[in-house]
């Protein structure tokens, strides 16, 4: 997991890079349109929109569309609220689980740059 955290910290870097140059106020999208060309631009694979299929017992149940997936292994969770909840969390918890994926980061764009690193540990 440590070597992700040198991923994590450049996503988080791109993330302020990006609330320095827009500020607050702006729809979740255009951060997402914005932060996938800073993180581009710093070298790392983006899928925008990426389809992430949940699984039940070996069966299809839903599919989600993950706001960003980064380098194929950080699922990115983007708001642009005022404030938090608990709810927000639990969805990319939840996201987590079902993609069978490990490690996502939440990413606020509210009145500054709020993170939240996210991991499930899938067995």
């Amino acid at each position: 997991m440590f070597q992700d955290k040198e991923l994590t910290d450049r996503i988080i870097c791109c993330s302020y890079n990006v609330h320095n140059i827009l500020g607050a106020g702006f729809l979740a999208k255009v951060y997402e349109n914005a932060l996938c060309l800073e993180l581009r631009e710093a070298g790392l694979n983006v899928v925008q929109q990426a389809p992430v299929q949940i699984k039940y017992k070996g069966q299809l149940v839903g599919d989600y569309f993950a706001d960003l997936l980064v380098e194929e292994k950080v699922i990115l969770e983007l708001k642009a609220v005022d404030v938090l909840n608990s709810m927000h969390e639990i969805q990319l918890k939840n996201y987590l689980k079902g993609s069978r994926l490990e490690l996502g980061l939440f990413i606020n764009f509210g009145n500054s740059v709020e993170v939240k690193r996210k991991f499930h540990k899938n067995e």
